[in-house]
């Protein structure tokens, strides 16, 4: 089916109040896998590259194209998203290639400077029909907004999202990027109060460290996107550790990359029926 505006999946869960499963792409087994695991599930999804990931193959159009390929190619909706992209160039480039959105990175930004350029591309995006999400957290915090015990303020939130223009806006609540164990502890609370306050919506970043119940909650609490990819790297990995360990002699990429894509599959599914437990 044809590729899918992001607002189109994004949108609807917003005013439903279910979430949306966005999982990031790092080479061509992961889009199969997310999207064979989106078809079993019967549920929209997002497909994400990452600036590091358009930095390990060198460019982005050739996962950036790939990666387009398999959403259209798919039996359910489908987006492509630029994930945490600092770089303005690579913002253009996600557009021209047909992208359905972008995250724009400024989080690192002092809080002015995060929202000149924030509402710059934004203005760009919008002219030619993008959505975009950005981010925003500790002010002035040198590691982002997922700094430890980083917060984002409802207040300073609501005023970044009016003065931006942006379509979502990933928030600091607890999460953090690249955890390996499901323990974060989100504060619902402020969820709720962001909810209540910004009037887009709002991405949990760092996913992966967040337990299944509580995904449940953040969304029932107000989260929509949820982003995740070190919990389908960890899968991945291990069901290719699992087949070489095994099959020591075997040489033949696909035969450990296979159970790998349909380990990564597994958990989109899974995921996805999660993100929408409160709705079943």
């Amino acid at each position: 089916m044809p590729l899918s505006p992001t607002d189109d999946i994004v949108g609807p869960a917003f005013r439903a109040g279910v979430g949306v499963g966005a999982f990031n792409v790092v080479q061509l087994e992961h889009a199969e896998a997310i999207v064979s695991g989106a078809e079993a599930a019967g549920r929209p999804v997002i497909l994400q590259i990452s600036e590091n990931t358009a930095r390990y193959h060198g460019a982005l159009a050739p996962v950036g194209l790939a990666t387009l390929a398999v959403a259209r190619a798919a039996l359910i909706p489908v987006a492509v998203h630029l994930d945490h992209a600092e770089s303005v160039d690579l913002v253009h480039e996600a557009v021209r290639l047909g992208f359905s959105s972008v995250m724009f990175d400024a989080s690192r930004l002092p809080y002015g400077e995060n929202l000149r350029a924030t509402r710059e591309i934004t203005e760009y995006c919008h002219a030619r029909g993008v959505w975009v999400e950005a981010e925003l957290g500790e002010v002035g915090g040198k590691d982002g907004a997922h700094a430890p015990g980083a917060r984002t303020d409802p207040v300073e939130a609501r005023d970044f999202v009016a003065a931006t223009g942006v379509d979502a806006l990933a928030v600091a609540v607890g999460s953090s990027h690249a955890m390996t164990t499901r323990d974060a502890v989100l504060d619902f609370a402020l969820i709720a109060a962001l909810r209540d306050t910004v009037g887009v919506p709002l991405v949990l970043h760092g996913s992966s460290g967040v337990a299944d119940a509580e995904l449940a909650r953040a969304v029932e609490a107000g989260m929509t996107k949820v982003n995740v990819s070190t919990h389908l790297n960890k899968e991945f990995t291990r069901a290719a550790r699992t087949y070489l360990h095994a099959h020591p002699s075997a040489v033949d990429p696909r035969r450990y990359l296979g159970p790998a894509r349909d380990a990564v599959a597994g958990a989109v599914t899974h995921l996805l029926k999660v993100l929408h437990s409160g709705h079943e």
